[in-house]
């Protein structure tokens, strides 16, 4: 195995190549980092890399040296199957491709098998696809205006936002906490409807936790509840939702969350499998080890895992 990391290296002409004009919109940086975030092997560490790249532009010759970079990182068929894996994982995000989409991840397909030349050009083109099939994806959201980005980052925080302005009533916690609350009402929800029901119990621990960990009110827990139960089941964006809770937390917190969407599992009785591999996905999307999940499973009494 080489030393480089292939899937880093990748990432990092990804966002070069969204730069290619020089301008790159906020949303557009939002749809990267989705794209981005699903990455195989792609760590906390790794994300943190990337950040000095998403920050601003990235011109012509560090895009050349990018290109380099990742060239010399793929040396053995493992690294080109590691580079073929993410390139699959892009490409196959939000729906399925056009005949042209196809013909770019072909073309991207062949020069990382061969490392050959022609690395800037074509990875411009397929990133410019990716960025544009993820932004439709998003499409569709009501033109709220002021709205507008919480519905698309962040439903379960919009629908309580627009709830409690309606109802003329606030909850008194940071605007950054109750937005994270909401993330981790949407990661609980989706432990909950695994199987496509949500038990009495399991709302009720839902409730309890976001109750517990924020000191917000019986009701304003029921509330968040409600409404992340309500919105997981209508095809949210786990995608982002994922990224948006890591971005908003600490590893301490995403360590500790595990142990809360346990709590969830069991509620109702014993952890099911289902359940137990939807937390060890949210795991894996919270950039968070294996020996992480096993040791927040294993802190379950016997009889319940």
């Amino acid at each position: 195995m080489s030393e480089c990391n292939v899937t880093l290296a990748l990432a990092k002409l990804m966002i070069a190549a969204a730069w290619a004009d020089n301008l790159v919109s906020i949303e557009e940086i939002n749809c990267l980092k989705d794209l981005l975030f699903r990455l195989p092997e792609m760590t906390a560490k790794d994300w943190d890399q990337l950040e000095i790249y998403l920050d601003m532009p990235v011109d012509k010759a560090e895009r050349d040296r990018l290109a380099i970079e990742l060239q010399s990182c793929i040396k053995s068929r493992s690294d080109q199957e590691r580079a073929l894996a993410a390139i699959d994982s892009m490409a196959n995000a939000d729906g399925t491709l056009t005949p042209q989409e196809l013909q770019t991840v072909a073309e991207v397909r062949e020069i990382l098998a061969g490392s050959g030349n022609g690395f800037s050009g074509i990875f411009g083109r397929f990133t410019g696809h990716s960025l544009q099939r993820r932004a439709r994806s998003l499409e569709g959201a009501p033109n709220r205006e002021h709205y507008m980005d919480d519905f698309v980052r962040n439903k379960i925080y919009y629908a309580v936002s627009r709830r409690l302005e309606l109802d003329g009533s606030s909850m008194d916690i940071p605007d950054a906490e109750m937005r994270k609350l909401s993330l981790a009402g949407g990661l609980m929800a989706r432990v909950a409807y695994v199987d496509h029901k949500v038990q009495t119990a399991e709302f009720d621990s839902i409730a309890r936790a976001i109750r517990d960990h924020w000191r917000t009110s019986d009701v304003q827990s029921a509330l968040v509840a409600e409404i992340a139960v309500s919105e997981i089941g209508k095809g949210m964006d786990y995608y982002r939702l994922t990224r948006e809770f890591f971005e908003s937390t600490t590893e301490e917190e995403r360590v500790r969350f595990l142990d809360v969407l346990f709590a969830v599992a069991v509620s109702d009785g014993k952890a099911s499998n289902f359940e137990v591999e939807e937390i060890r996905t949210i795991t894996i999307g919270l950039k968070l080890t294996h020996q992480q999940f096993i040791d927040a499973k294993m802190s379950l009494p016997e009889g319940l895992r």
